[in-house]
């Protein structure tokens, strides 16, 4: 089956859903008569500060009202009195996922999670607490001073839920597996509006469904994580001139095809622009005070470097670099897809084919987009191995349903442009371009269907790249635990289970 239709996907982010507005201004006067304080209205300053704080122009939408609970026990009653009055929301944690109305709400209610603020270690330190208010420059600036890390978001700004509830691609991931892998209890509210503990031996079918499976089951009010000892990193951009691209993406295919040094980490990407060379850089990671320029990173480091930010740094510094990366209120979209194989030629053709499609395209975009419009243009590839994929099954697996037979190159598209008249051109040139790259990967037989929540479009299918069986499961834990549907149906945004 050829990939060519654009039409919308099973698991599809809910963008468009049933007039509700009677049911919507009643949950609002609802929550506002029964946990006065927690309510805001337009007019209030809590609703013009949280109704906009989002990282993309893109999330930013009119809700009837932002319900801030101030603790757990609110949260939980307000979710029940939404459900009586069949009131549509959504939720906001970090505000980082870019998709319209993933995380925003024309009209229904906006919960956002600002003051469910837990921040704690544990008295031996090996388990970390935090809750959804945060974004992780904050957890990692209250871990630096005990010479600790967890594996959470590489940018500063990124938000805890969304990342951990997607899988969370992170630093540690060749030690570790993915962030959501090291979460050894989550607090959820259900439904129903009851606050539970979940973890291996307490509700386990959901302990799995979380790691990977969003929020179609409750929403998750605190992450206990294991902690890492990691005092201070090797780790920065290293880029390289144009002229140096094929030998970049060599690079890449060396890389991945023989992942065989726990401690590292890399982001290499692209970065055309419509008047100037392209550049070729790579966020390189060693998780070690010690080593620099390891052996594993020769086939970058080898290469000329224009710039390079290598050095010896914290957690915090690093992770706050990095976020420089990124500017509030833009207009942005974010499309991946991923190929496999198990050898450099493999993985080599799949980067190949999917930089050269991409880069067919770019004059396309560029005739309709202004440059003076276009903030930033990247094509980033995410490696992801057997190390990665054994330390996740060490840690007892998760919902994602990846092989660990095969080496897996996650791609991701990322467009930001400035004037949202343009809003419409971009996506349809992102999605346009998805399709070809993926029709292409197809023919090619490295195509493969996962999709990373962290990085997906709005347009894309997410659960069946999982695996069917997996999906199905997925399906029954949220059936057993949402009967009614609540987190489907009243919850428009966000990727849908069911």
């Amino acid at each position: 089956m050829r990939l060519t239709s654009a039409l919308p996907l099973a698991g599809i982010v809910s963008l468009v859903a049933p007039s509700f507005a009677a049911s919507e201004f009643l949950g609002c006067n609802t929550l506002n008569s029964k946990l006065s304080g927690s309510v805001f209205f337009p007019d209030a300053s809590v609703y013009k500060n949280e109704s906009v704080n989002f990282w993309s122009n893109t999330e930013i939408l009119s809700p009837a009202c932002v319900f801030r609970p101030a603790s757990v026990a609110q949260l939980a009653e307000g979710v029940a009195l939404l459900k009586k009055e069949n009131a549509r929301f959504a939720v906001r944690g970090g505000g980082h996922m870019g998709i319209k109305g993933s995380n925003n709400i024309d009209d229904g209610v906006l919960i956002v999670m600002s003051n469910l603020d837990t921040l704690k270690l544990s008295e031996d330190q090996s388990i970390l607490s935090v809750g959804p208010a945060y974004r992780w420059l904050d957890v990692y600036q209250y871990l630096e001073p005990y010479g600790l890390a967890v594996a959470g978001g590489r940018l500063g700004p990124v938000g805890v839920p969304g990342l951990l509830l997607a899988g969370g691609i992170n630093f540690y991931g060749n030690q570790v597996g993915f962030g959501c892998d090291t979460v050894v209890n989550y607090e959820v509210v259900l439904a129903d509006g009851s606050v539970v503990q979940v973890n291996k031996d307490s509700y386990p079918d959901l302990f799995w469904a979380l790691k990977g499976g969003s929020s179609n089951f409750g929403l998750v009010t605190r992450f206990d994580l294991q902690t890492i000892r990691s005092a201070k990193v090797w780790a920065g951009s290293y880029t390289v001139a144009e002229e140096y691209v094929d030998q970049f993406l060599k690079a890449i295919a060396t890389y991945a095809a023989d992942i065989s040094d726990s401690k590292t980490h890399i982001v290499p990407a692209l970065v055309p622009a419509p008047e100037t060379a392209t550049l070729a850089s790579a966020i390189l990671f060693y998780d070690s005070d010690e080593t620099e320029f390891p052996e594993i990173f020769k086939p970058f480091t080898d290469i000329p470097s224009v710039s390079s930010t290598l050095a010896f740094k914290t957690l915090t510094e690093f992770a706050s670099e990095l976020g420089e990366m990124v500017v509030d209120g833009i207009n942005d979209v974010f499309v991946t897809g991923t190929v496999t194989g198990t050898t450099f030629d493999d993985l080599h053709r799949g980067i190949s084919i999917i930089n050269s499609t991409f880069f067919e395209r770019l004059p396309q975009l560029y005739a309709q987009v202004p440059a003076n419009n276009i903030a930033i243009i990247q094509l980033d590839w995410q490696p992801i191995g057997k190390l990665w994929m054994d330390a996740s099954a060490k840690a007892g697996g998760n919902a994602l349903g990846l092989d660990s037979s095969k080496v897996y190159l996650a791609y991701a598209e990322v467009v930001e442009w400035t004037d949202s008249q343009y809003d419409d051109t971009v996506m349809q040139w992102v999605e346009e371009t998805t399709y070809a790259i993926n029709n292409a990967t197809q023919n090619a037989g490295l195509y493969d269907p996962f999709n990373y929540i962290g990085d997906s479009a709005g347009f894309q299918s997410i659960f069946p790249g999982y695996g069917a069986e997996n999906h199905q499961r997925l399906m029954e834990v949220a059936q057993k635990y949402d009967p009614h549907a609540t987190f489907q149906t009243l919850m428009p945004g966000g990727f849908k289970v069911c």
